[in-house]
């Protein structure tokens, strides 16, 4: 594995920060995630993580965090800038103690900036970095893609990538670093090539080549009330979209009025199901597949195969396995359970050096909590 023996503390959020945490566990790193006494437990991208739960509003807690930064690698935390430091628990503080510590924020707007201490999420953040202007239907109000650009992309994979980039470094200078990742920076370097492709780009939005301005890279509803994608870019892949189409004779372009030739293709695609034209270009290059759900997709021949994704004994039902695959460092791809809130920390805090007399001290602090008590 990868990142085996590399040793994180992540302090509970909400879906970008967890993210993060899941692709370093899943990659080999001991992730253990700080939670809020008594607060929800609705991380579903917990798998593999160990979790404590520590009142951060107790100096006896911010203290259990001091001394499991000064032993770990990577501190991953989720709040608007100023939170940490008021906890007394800022860089400046645990990387004195710790200096290889790598200190990964995770914001949306950033450390600095106009907007760095305003609240918002995904829909906000792809609004600011210019993405969001970009995505949906011609005519219609914008349409976020859920929150997969700023929360995942913009956000938790590119903090993860800084992470990894920051243990790199480590390896010449022997220091850690502070990582400013953010959801507006992050998102707009996820469309770096949209904004540079003036040339296919270069229309209102769904007027372009790839935003549902082209025919033939579009998605079509079938007889069922399925869909199908095709994304017959090229010209021999056009070719084999005419020709499934029972089209090949009727001397149809791709330099045709699009809107004329979509209508088209929409009235020939409502003719099937969307297995029969499944079945139709099976063995066409035609770039159409059928638009799945996540529960089909876990089945589709080509998924199971390469055992894409793996079930759950818990919510979600179905989870897809960790991306990209290595031939020597491999990913941990067997079911590992999600951890109830505070779970492990008795387990925790005697490995980094607690006494039970000192965890009893704890707890009648009110600093840790039995998991059991909540």
């Amino acid at each position: 594995m990868a990142l085996k023996g590399i040793k994180v503390i992540e302090l509970a959020g909400l879906a970008p920060v967890p993210y993060c945490g899941m692709i370093l566990s899943d990659f080999g790193a001991r992730v253990i995630r700080i939670d809020r006494p008594y607060a929800p437990n609705i991380d579903c991208l917990g798998r593999g993580k160990q979790s404590i739960c520590v009142d951060l509003k107790k100096k006896e807690g911010t203290d259990v965090v001091k001394k499991l930064c000064s032993q770990v690698d990577v501190l991953v935390e989720p709040f608007r800038p100023g939170v940490m430091e008021k906890l007394g628990l800022g860089p400046e503080v645990l990387t004195a103690s710790n200096p290889r510590l790598i200190y990964a924020r995770l914001t949306g707007y950033g450390q600095t900036g106009l907007f760095s201490h305003k609240a918002g999420h995904d829909i906000n953040y792809i609004s600011i970095s210019g993405i969001l202007s970009k995505l949906g239907k011609r005519d219609e109000p914008p349409l976020p893609p859920v929150n997969l650009a700023a929360d995942f992309g913009g956000g938790g994979l590119i903090c993860a990538l800084g992470i990894v980039m920051a243990l790199h470094a480590r390896h010449s200078s022997g220091l850690g670093q502070v990582i400013d990742a953010n959801m507006v920076e992050g998102s707009a370097y996820l469309g770096s090539w949209i904004d540079g492709s003036d040339v296919i780009f270069n229309k209102p939005r769904g007027y372009n080549l790839l935003d549902g301005g082209s025919a033939f890279y579009s998605t079509y509803e079938t007889k069922d009330g399925k869909y199908v994608s095709v994304g017959a870019l090229e010209d021999k892949f056009y070719k084999d979209l005419i020709k499934g189409l029972g089209l090949y004779n009727q001397n149809i372009s791709q330099t045709d009025d699009q809107d004329k030739q979509k209508e088209l293709f929409a009235k020939i695609f409502l003719t099937k199901t969307r297995d029969e034209w499944t079945e139709v270009f099976k063995n066409l290059d035609a770039c159409v597949t059928p638009v799945l759900t996540a529960e089909e997709a876990a089945v589709h021949p080509h998924n199971a195969s390469k055992g894409t994704f793996q079930k759950s004994m818990q919510p979600p039902s179905l989870m897809a396995n960790p991306a990209p695959r290595m031939s020597r460092t491999p990913e941990i791809r067997q079911y590992r359970p999600l951890p109830e809130i505070g779970q492990h920390t008795f387990e925790v805090l005697r490995e980094f050096g607690y006494s039970q007399m000192d965890i009893n001290g704890l707890i009648k602090a009110g600093a840790v909590v039995e998991a059991s008590k909540l």
